[in-house]
């Protein structure tokens, strides 16, 4: 019996009790650069800001109409269908909120504790933790640990907010491809999100570990885990002042396999996001 669907939370409900374990997963991720610039030609500045739903690639002509499928037909569906009555949800309203934080603060590191004060909520870091697992879960946002001594600290960390579609950001922020693609900060976010979203996506069902490092002032972007080896990967974006101390540090620290550097003088974005996280730790 082979069960195909586009919401994770529902196929997996009742699937351990009711097949008691003779099933295979396989898991179907948003799409990839390559395959939307094969199947609707697109380039990467497209790539970008609508990101990977096939079945709106036909609606970019008509923006405002792109935008209302997204958020009516997608993220309203999945968190009033898919979430909420698939999985016991006691505060609605806060993970709705988580939501939303999400795609504004996607590629940021945001402790559970200031994410409570964002959202003006009674729940509690355990309750944020459980919320962001469940928007994960639906490929909507996750919240990536942080990278210590050769293995992922989960707890007791903060999490880096990453959103899995980079269209979830930019249906709601109200902003053209022209006028985003002009604001330099708001690119440079999309960038750092399309990137983390790529090896989230990529990495899917596999045991590789996409997580993030940060020690006081140093951080490193993000870092692929599998066994004892280890890649560390540092976006140039422009929405920041470029500094390599964090790689440096890092590669010190860890001596991770190899270090990369994507944008600028770097392998190219356009290269990165054409090849799967795993050929990076080859």
């Amino acid at each position: 019996m082979l069960l195909l669907g586009s919401s994770p939370l529902l196929i997996q409900t009742g699937l351990t009790e009711s097949l008691a374990g003779r099933f295979e997963v396989i898991y179907a991720p948003h799409w990839c650069f390559a395959e939307m610039r094969e199947a609707f030609g697109w380039d990467l500045d497209r790539y970008l800001y609508f990101r990977a739903y096939p079945g709106a690639a036909d609606l970019i002509a008509e923006p405002e109409r792109w935008r209302r499928y997204i958020v009516d037909s997608l993220i309203e569906t999945t968190i009033s269908r898919d979430v909420l009555l698939l999985r016991r949800v006691d505060k609605p309203a806060l993970l709705r909120r988580l939501f939303y934080l999400g795609c504004m603060y996607s590629g940021q590191i945001l402790s559970y504790q200031k994410m409570l004060g964002q959202l003006h909520d009674a729940g509690n870091t355990v309750t944020l933790a459980h919320y962001l697992d469940l928007l994960r879960g639906a490929g909507m946002v996750a919240g990536l640990s942080k990278y210590v001594h050769g293995q992922v600290r989960q707890r007791g960390s903060s999490p880096k907010l990453q959103v899995l579609n980079t269209a979830l950001i930019t249906a709601q922020s109200g902003l053209s491809m022209n006028e985003a693609r002009n604001d330099a900060d708001c690119w440079g976010r999309l960038v750092d999100s399309c990137v983390g979203a790529h090896l989230l996506n990529s990495t899917m069902g596999s045991d590789i570990v996409v997580s993030y490092w940060r020690d006081r002032n140093l951080e490193v972007d993000f870092v692929l885990h599998r066994g004892k080896t280890v890649v560390g990967i540092e976006v140039k974006s422009g929405r920041r002042r470029e500094s390599m101390s964090g790689m440096e540090a890092f590669a010190k620290l860890f001596k991770p396999r190899r270090v990369l550097l994507v944008g600028g003088q770097g392998i190219s974005l356009e290269e990165f996001l054409s090849q799967p996280a795993e050929y990076w730790l080859q």
